[in-house]
C-alpha cells in the first residue's frame, strides 16, 4: 500500500486529459513550488508504466483513493472527500445536458437539462452548476488510461471531446462529471482539491489550456 511518504511525493501535478494522444499540446514545466503524491507506479504513470497500476482507470473518488492508508487519510483529509458544493455524477451517454461557455473557451456551466434525459432523471445536476472535472481517455501507443481531469478552463469543444472519449471500447459504461454549485461551494477549497488531479508534464497526459 502507498505510504505517507509516497503520498507526500504525489500531492499535485495538474491537469488535462484527452480523447486522443495528439489532442493536446505538451504541458509546460511544472512549478518548482509544487509537491506531488506518488504511489506505486506513480499516481501518474510515466514511460513504460503508463496504462498500469492502481490509478489507470477512474471509477469514482472513493475507489481511486482506496490504495492509500489510514495515515494518509488522517494527514490529508481534504483529498479523500469532495469539497462542500461539489458533486461527482456518473452518467450514461448521452448525458442530456446543455452546456454554455462562461467565457469564450474558458469554462462551461449547465445552461439547461434535456427533459427526460439521463441527467434530469438522475436528479443531481442542476441548472447553473459549473463543470469542474470530467473523465477522459488518453492513449499512448497501444496503452490507455481513464482519468478525472480538471475542466474549469475547458471550452465547449474540449468538454464535448472529453465526454465523447469515454467509449465502451475502453471499458467505459459512463462518463463521470464533477460539478460545482455556486452558492454552496468555496472557490479556494475547490481549487485546492482539483490540484490533486493535475498531471505532471512527464506523462502522456497533456495540458491543452
Amino acid at each position: 500500500m502507498p505510504s505517507k511518504a509516497l503520498l507526500l511525493s504525489a500531492l499535485a501535478a495538474l491537469v488535462v486529459a484527452c480523447p486522443s494522444a495528439d489532442a493536446f499540446a505538451p504541458a509546460p514545466p511544472a512549478s518548482a513550488s509544487r509537491t506531488a503524491l506518488r504511489a506505486k507506479n506513480g499516481v501518474w504513470n510515466t514511460a513504460g508504466d503508463f496504462g498500469k497500476g492502481d490509478f489507470r482507470f477512474y471509477e469514482g473518488l472513493d475507489s481511486f483513493m482506496s490504495p492509500f492508508t489510514q495515515e494518509d487519510r488522517d494527514e490529508y483529509p481534504h483529498l479523500f472527500k469532495l469539497p462542500t458544493g461539489v458533486y461527482e455524477v456518473p452518467l450514461a451517454k448521452p448525458c442530456g445536458i446543455l452546456f454554455e461557455e462562461i467565457e469564450p473557451n474558458r469554462g462551461v456551466f449547465v445552461q439547461d437539462l434535456v427533459e427526460g434525459g439521463n441527467a434530469e432523471r438522475q436528479g443531481v445536476i442542476q441548472k447553473g452548476d459549473v463543470l469542474v472535472g470530467v473523465t477522459a481517455i488518453q492513449i499512448a501507443g497501444a496503452k490507455w488510461e481513464r482519468r478525472m481531469i480538471p475542466a474549469k478552463k475547458f471550452g465547449f469543444d474540449l468538454v464535448v471531446s472529453a465526454i465523447g472519449s469515454n467509449e465502451e471500447k475502453w471499458g467505459c459504461n459512463n462518463v463521470i462529471l464533477m460539478v460545482e454549485r455556486p452558492g454552496e461551494s468555496n472557490k479556494e477549497d475547490v481549487d485546492r482539491f482539483l490540484e490533486w488531479f493535475e498531471p505532471p508534464p512527464d506523462t502522456p497526459w497533456k495540458l491543452p489550456v
